[in-house]
């Protein structure tokens, strides 16, 4: 304000950019290689255009794609309302309460096509904290943009003309490694307070600065993330933690002081030298596998986060009086009931977590039958590299995951063996049987779906 009223004073005129007005940037500006574009999403762009609509491949899609980096989704932006482009594609359903979409599905790719919205209705619903419920208004194409989180995210490419329409200087922002918010930062997370993880999460993945401005009310506002449903949070997070830069995630989470309320004992777990392992072997392994193009597991994935904790209730348990087993069903539960709670994580998902967790004890057992049993667990897979990642962590004795290795690989005749060594007296002078190799973090087929299949 300072600044502007004594530019006045001095007839200095600013330099305002017009974000009514796209610059736009033809192929050997923007550098796109069109062969990174889906066939879906020229498809999609093509078949609405023809029917006399504008269309373009938009947001997260063409920030990549300036990167050279091929999309994972392409979104879609149009200025045909929803049930304009419903008519056009045989496989395409509206969803959405807060803002109308249009998926389109191609086989089991699906496309999400939006209508340009509008610059926003100030009588639009808002709970208390001024978080947006519902708005389904549309308009032209620069408000559009002007809607949107980041200027990264602002940009239009058409794989007709192979130009990109850029209002707000995301290419600049691109090429400075810049994350900036579009308009005034406390509006635009008080309208909507999960940008601010979006933000974290874009910068760990990027590697990109986040813009002072941008940056400075994050830490005031955080506790706004606490009015959001929690089964958009749980979503954020799994996006957060399947970005394949998971650890750099979480650490930035925590510079900004946006980790409480999402794992509140994820500080005290990394503070502690076996937890701290244990994490970061479980992220790191998460991180390699999207890396390769492998599956990851959403269920291993949050079991590894909150192992800790369950330990800890696990020990009390044990301490009150509990038997082992029991006790552990009922840290089990204390943990999932805290954290659906607050992240609100899927039943499956749940369920999941609990068989990973309720195997551990179990793989203590290494006599009779009780080993065949526990192969044919339908989660044995997933529970085995959990068990892994405790031995590489210094939480239990790595004898524990070697054998398994062995008894896991062996044949029948190796495996009984194995069994018989286990009987014999402690203080016998046994040869033991050299275990083959136990698999590195990133090889392991059960981070990959939680299967216990290979």
């Amino acid at each position: 304000m300072i600044k502007t009223f004594i530019r006045k004073i001095l007839g200095v005129k600013e330099s305002v950019r017009d974000t009514s007005v796209a610059v736009v940037l033809g192929p050997a500006e923007h550098g796109i290689d069109p062969k990174l574009v889906s066939s879906n999403a020229i498809r999609v762009t093509s078949s609405l255009q023809e029917a006399g609509f504008k269309a373009f491949v938009v947001g997260g899609a063409v920030r990549d794609l300036l990167l050279g980096v091929k999309p994972k989704d392409f979104d879609i932006a149009t200025d045909a309302t929803p049930e304009q482009v419903k008519r056009l594609f045989r496989r395409a359903f509206i969803i959405g309460r807060r803002f109308q979409i249009v998926h389109v599905m191609f086989g089991q790719d699906l496309l999400e096509v939006t209508t340009f919205r509008g610059a926003g209705d100030s009588n639009a619903p808002k709970d208390e904290h001024g978080r947006v419920l519902r708005d389904n208004s549309f308009g032209p194409q620069h408000e559009d943009a002007m809607r949107r989180d980041f200027t990264i995210n602002a940009m239009y490419y058409d794989p007709a003309t192979q130009q990109v329409m850029d209002y707000h200087g995301g290419i600049g922002d691109i090429r400075a490694k810049i994350l900036r918010i579009i308009g005034q930062p406390e509006a635009r997370y008080r309208e909507d307070p999960v940008r601010m993880l979006r933000v974290v999460r874009f910068a760990a993945r990027l590697g990109f600065t986040i813009e002072p401005a941008t940056r400075a009310p994050i830490a005031v506002m955080a506790p706004l993330i606490d009015n959001v449903p929690a089964a958009r949070v749980f979503d954020e997070m799994l996006k957060l933690l399947m970005s394949g830069h998971a650890l750099a995630c979480l650490q930035q989470l925590r510079t900004e002081g946006l980790h409480h309320g999402l794992l509140p004992l994820l500080d005290v777990v990394l503070e502690q030298p076996i937890g701290m392992k244990f994490v970061t072997l479980a992220l790191a392994s998460t991180d390699n596998r999207i890396k390769a193009g492998k599956g990851v597991s959403p269920s291993f994935l949050f079991a590894s986060l909150l192992w800790h904790q369950v330990v800890e209730k696990w020990s009390a348990y044990r301490a009150a009086g509990e038997s082992s087993i029991p006790a552990l069903h009922l840290a089990a539960d204390d943990v999932l009931d805290s954290q659906t709670e607050q992240l609100a994580i899927q039943r499956k998902i749940a369920s999941d977590m609990r068989d990973i967790w309720s195997m551990q004890p179990r793989f203590e057992r290494r006599t009779g039958k009780a080993p065949y049993k526990l192969l044919e667990h339908v989660r044995f897979r997933a529970g085995y590299d959990f068990l892994l990642l405790r031995c590489e962590s210094g939480e239990i004795d790595m004898e524990l995951g070697e054998w398994w290795t062995a008894f896991y690989d062996g044949d029948a005749s190796e495996r009984e063996l194995l069994l018989t060594s286990e009987r014999m007296p402690v203080a016998g002078a046994r040869k033991k049987r050299a275990p083959r190799r136990a698999k590195k973090p990133g090889e392991r087929e059960g981070v990959a779906d939680g299967s216990g299949e290979e």
